[in-house]
């Protein structure tokens, strides 16, 4: 039961992370371009994770994130079954809040969606690499102690807003693969066409910082940090 529960929390929260957070972007029109919708937006995505992080975060870890995931299950944070089970649910999640967005405010708003900086699928690449591994990186260092557990929402969701400040200027910034694919699902054409991007470089960013927290934390032989 405990271990349903995990699932279901991962389902809600990346739910809510797609409906209200992509939901924002869509109905305020943020294109990237620095202006109230682009600042609301990136509050928007910080304040559900913070929601979600003090609502969630004590059932399944709030990881609402296939790139978050991966850098807590190669730091042996899960098990591969979770991992996987996690994952699922979160692309579900996604799909399901992108569903209901869609059926509120059709596909004329974007729903969200991801799209290329310049058309230029390198420049793309690397700026969500860079975006997801300072994210999950943060992750990483706020949930690595117990008594940062009543900071660490608060900490993870700052450290969203933080880059979507800035990359939604790029790409719109997605860092997580489950909330650039539900979007893209329904909205089709380029955004569909492109959304490997968008799972590929976050999950390439959760994995560098994994191998970079397990660096900066490896121990020498007395026992002291390198």
């Amino acid at each position: 039961m405990e271990t349903f529960k995990k699932f279901l929390a991962e389902f809600i929260g990346t739910f809510v992370l797609v409906f209200f957070a992509c939901g924002v972007a869509a109905v305020t029109g943020c294109n990237g371009e620095a202006n109230a919708a682009y600042v609301l937006t990136a509050l928007a995505f910080g304040g559900v994770i913070v929601a979600m992080a003090y609502s969630i975060g004590n059932i399944s870890g709030c990881h609402i994130n296939p790139a978050v995931s991966i850098a807590v299950w190669l730091n042996k944070g899960m098990s591969t079954k979770n991992f996987i089970a996690y994952v699922v649910m979160q692309y579900i999640g996604a799909i399901a809040g992108a569903a209901v967005l869609l059926a509120l405010i059709g596909k004329s708003k974007g729903l969200g969606a991801n799209g290329l900086f310049e058309n230029n699928l390198w420049k793309s690449l690397l700026i969500e690499i860079i975006l997801t591994f300072v994210f999950c990186l943060a992750v990483l260092g706020a949930t690595s102690k117990p008594e940062n557990s009543k900071v660490a929402g608060l900490v993870i969701g700052g450290s969203l807003t933080l880059v979507h400040l800035l990359g939604i200027y790029f790409t719109g910034t997605s860092v997580n693969p489950a909330r650039s694919f539900g979007p893209a699902l329904f909205m089709g054409g380029d955004a569909l066409a492109n959304v490997w991007v968008f799972i590929v470089a976050p999950l390439a960013g959760g994995i560098l910082a994994a191998f970079a927290w397990r660096l900066l934390n490896m121990k020498g032989n007395n026992g002291s940090a390198r």
